[in-house]
């Protein structure tokens, strides 16, 4: 799935949905794509569309979210729970999905530090701060 030309990573999410509705077999991350969108009706439509969304850019200067980004966002973290890397993201996951009580939303809160940590990494010119990350989780699900 790792790739730098926008079109042939969207075409991953298109091929896993298509064969999620043509029943056939899903092959390695198309599971995990398959699992996100489910849980994401309002990108259903868009995951049907074809050639158009491929090509389309999103810009959240006009208040557009970009599906891709979100969805690949998702399976950012689920890839992280699955390892548990960083050590420790999944007792936090677990801690916000019981403050929660919904573990979608507790993806999403942990999607939205990811992305404001990746933020700061890319400003700085520095990996990610693995520590700062598991910080910022860590406010947003306190030890009780």
């Amino acid at each position: 799935m790792f790739s730098t030309d926008r079109t042939a990573l969207r075409e991953v999410f298109f091929r896993a949905w298509r064969n999620h509705r043509e029943q056939r077999a899903l092959e390695g991350i198309e599971a995990t794509i398959v699992d996100v969108a489910v849980r994401h009706p309002e990108y259903h439509q868009l995951l049907d569309g074809g050639d158009t969304p491929a090509q389309r850019d999103y810009h959240a200067a006009l208040g557009e979210t970009n599906p891709f980004m979100h969805m690949g966002l998702h399976i950012a973290v689920a890839e992280q729970l699955s390892i548990n890397q960083p050590p420790g993201v999944r007792e936090l996951f677990q801690r916000l999905a019981a403050r929660l009580i919904d573990p979608h939303a507790a993806e999403h809160a942990m999607m939205e530090c990811l992305t404001e940590s990746l933020w700061q990494a890319q400003q700085a010119g520095r990996p990610l701060d693995q520590s700062a990350y598991l910080d910022g989780l860590g406010r947003l699900a306190p030890q009780p």
